[in-house]
């Protein structure tokens, strides 16, 4: 099989070795889960359900607040002991908290759905939107929107993200290898909904085992499972789809002008279950791992569960962590505490030792040019930077500021350790709010 790749990108330690071989195991009974309203890019939902109230697994507890957004459900049974702000990864926002009384109740809107071949588009479109299923690869972003393109947009092949190339994470390799059936009826499921005849999984190179099960899985179907060379960020959205079709999106574009629609494998699976259970998306998978943790793990959680439950459910710290990260270490944010809930889009926990999470000094740019012979967004990083850092952001946004794809690439090959990624990403949001007055 030939690999398939992008121009630019980087090669940082994998660091997977820790979890890459561990089965998933699932820890599914917390005592207190605490639901954001907001796990998603968009609107925070409303809620729908009041302290005292008895709430059963499935049952919606959260309506999308708009178009971009997406409906929230307990993923347990219980009492809803309160409804307040508290923190969470995206910052301070109303939590509905539910005591689990353990008895693992179903609503009863959970049903098996139709037969996907027997639903037109829209109509599978709609259970996913109800279902409350977003972006599961980081981003967060709601799934119903990407497969609701303008008219004008015709779409002719979706690609499934199953490159994983965040260093430490191996959640959705695990997935790939566990329930490689779950993703392919998922994505002919995408496919169906947006009545394309293309679709595609693209693996590194680095998951051997995953692109045989996965291509074994896909047999029969008109799903294609290709090879990606491993490389950073090979995962990202445009560099996924220039590998795997060969077609460049513009810049300022979005993969709708190019007839793509991305989404990850852990959203196709999820979009399975939905179907084949009723079941909305109360649960996911994630990677626990670090030098700071006793016990590394791939663990499937329900939603709300919080982040020092799952942490000493893999033995707790090994030591003091230095910095705990949500998601990877390249695209992860870092957060105060580990007295947060695990959400949506918690792809990974990284607990960091001093060592492992040290930062250089920055230096002086010595013009070496490495930033930008590595950008996978044919930018300047260090003039941008530069810019951004002196305040000018008009100048930041003539270089395109906007096309950065914040994947750090510059940040890690920078031998002056400059503080590239954080100022671009500081000039990209001025630019935004500007523009947005």
């Amino acid at each position: 099989m030939g690999l398939l790749s992008f121009k630019g990108g980087i090669h940082p330690p994998h660091s997977k070795k820790l979890t890459e071989h561990l089965p998933i195991v699932d820890y599914l009974e917390p005592k207190i889960v605490e639901i954001p309203l907001r796990q998603h890019i968009g609107a925070p939902c409303e809620p729908v359900v009041e302290k005292g109230e008895l709430v059963k697994v499935g049952q919606l507890i959260g309506k999308a607040g708009s178009f971009v957004s997406a409906n929230i459900h307990s993923s347990v049974s219980g009492t809803v002991l309160d409804v307040k702000k508290r923190f969470t990864a995206y910052g301070f926002d109303v939590c509905i908290i539910i005591e689990n009384d353990m008895k693992n109740e179903n609503h009863e809107s959970v049903k098996p759905k139709a037969d996907y071949n027997t639903l037109s588009g829209k109509e599978i479109i709609d259970i996913i939107k109800d279902a409350g299923l977003v972006g599961m690869g980081g981003a967060g972003f709601p799934t119903h929107v990407k497969l609701s393109p303008p008219p004008e947009k015709t779409i002719d092949t979706v690609v499934l993200n199953g490159a994983e190339c965040e260093p430490y994470l191996t959640c959705d390799h695990r997935l790939m290898l566990e329930e490689p059936q779950k993703v392919v009826l998922g994505l002919q499921i995408l496919m169906k909904a947006l009545n394309v005849s293309n679709g595609v999984i693209g693996i590194e190179s680095n998951k051997p085992d995953a692109i045989e099960t996965m291509t074994t899985a896909a047999k029969g179907t008109p799903v294609k499972v290709v090879g990606l060379k491993t490389k950073y960020p090979q995962g990202a959205e445009k560099q996924l789809i220039f590998a795997c079709t060969g077609k460049e999106v513009p810049s300022g574009g979005l993969p709708m002008d190019v007839g793509v629609v991305v989404n990850n494998v852990a959203t196709a699976a999820t979009i399975a279950n939905v179907f084949t259970t009723g079941m909305p998306l109360i649960e996911r998978i994630c990677t626990v791992t670090g030098g700071a943790i006793k016990t590394p793990k791939n663990i499937r959680f329900k939603m709300g569960t919080s982040l020092r439950e799952l942490i000493q459910f893999c033995g707790g710290f090994n030591g003091t962590p230095e910095k705990i990260l949500l998601g990877g270490p390249m695209m992860g944010v870092a957060q105060m505490t580990d007295d947060l809930p695990a959400m949506k889009n918690t792809s990974g926990i990284l607990c960091f030792t001093p060592e492992e999470a040290k930062i250089p000094e920055p230096s002086a740019c010595i013009k070496c040019g490495k930033c930008v012979s590595t950008c996978p967004a044919f930018l300047e990083p260090i003039q941008i930077s530069a810019y951004a850092l002196l305040h000018n952001y008009d100048k930041a946004a003539s270089f395109k500021a906007l096309d950065c794809i914040e994947c750090g690439s510059c940040s890690f090959v920078c031998p002056s350790k400059r503080p590239l990624l954080a100022s671009i990403r500081v000039a990209k949001r001025e630019i935004i709010a500007r523009k947005k007055k």
